[in-house]
């Protein structure tokens, strides 16, 4: 019987300079690794260089907190920024909406199928139409209203308790899946690179209500979807995916609509997939994105 090895992706981002790889491939041959699959990116504008290596540890001599301290340290001298990550570990992904519900309904399908390798411990919504979405999925649905004008009070409060849910819950992401209330700066600053949003359009056109029929009343030819980490800046954070569909004048605002809901929904699994493989690296207000 073949034996089964642990297998880690390695993530690293630091200034750029001669002898990177080699060290990296380097340390991993000294430890009895063997890479499975590797891709790096040099960006000659920011002077940084950005890494990821899938590999499996062969040595069944040397153990998971050795490898992982040698690699600290290491880190440590070259000044690298960079992480390891168990590629057996499912991250744990919690997902909010509020009242439009295709981007949740696709991605507990591509969960339940076993397309998404994630774990979700809970959904959150502000309202209550969801709940029994989540129970079909045997999900804890929490439902944390937000009332339309809330005073800055219930609104921290709100978010303190949506904290409080993360962090019970050893939350890796957060992915707002059409929620539609904003987010305090507070809040943006406690989830930095861990919140992905969806959004209806190229950012930053056709903001607002009624995206689709600002997009309609205008004649566009194409409409597409942005994914993006979620910053302060609203709508503004690091793009991880985007993409579109051509349309044309012979469609009204419904079947506008029904294609852009089928976009959102392919980009914001794309990104998550993305992001729970270890294939985003952020670059400042810019990604790097291993596919």
């Amino acid at each position: 019987m073949t034996p089964v090895h642990p297998e880690y992706i390695l993530t690293l981002s630091c200034p750029d300079q001669r002898g990177i790889v080699q060290r990296v491939s380097g340390f991993l041959a000294e430890h009895g690794c063997n890479i499975l699959d590797s891709a790096q990116f040099g960006d000659s504008a920011a002077r940084r260089f950005f890494m990821r290596v899938h590999f499996a540890l062969e040595d069944a001599g040397l153990s998971d907190s050795a490898l992982r301290a040698d690699f600290a340290a290491l880190c440590q001298q070259a000044q690298w920024d960079a992480q390891l990550h168990d590629a057996g570990r499912k991250p744990r992904v919690l997902l909010m909406v509020s009242k439009i519900g295709h981007c949740l309904n696709d991605l507990l399908f591509r969960y339940k199928s076993g397309l998404l390798p994630v774990e979700i411990p809970a959904i959150v919504s502000n309202h209550m139409d969801f709940y029994q979405l989540a129970a079909s999925y045997n999900i804890p649905f929490h439902h944390l209203p937000l009332a339309a004008g809330a005073s800055e009070e219930a609104k921290a409060a709100q978010e303190a308790r949506l904290l409080e849910l993360i962090d019970a819950n050893a939350v890796d992401l957060v992915v707002l899946a059409r929620y539609m209330q904003i987010l305090s700066p507070r809040l943006c600053a406690a989830l930095k690179g861990r919140a992905i949003n969806i959004h209806h359009s190229f950012l930053p056109s056709f903001k607002g209500a009624k995206p689709y029929a600002q997009a309609h009343q205008r004649g566009v030819k194409l409409i597409g979807a942005t994914a993006h980490f979620v910053t302060g800046d609203l709508d503004e954070g690091p793009i991880i995916e985007q993409d579109v569909e051509r349309v044309d004048h012979a469609m009204d605002v419904d079947a506008l609509s029904a294609i852009g809901r089928d976009v959102e929904c392919v980009v914001l699994a794309r990104a998550v997939k993305w992001f729970v493989e270890h294939r985003i690296l952020q670059n400042g207000d810019k990604t790097v994105v291993f596919k």
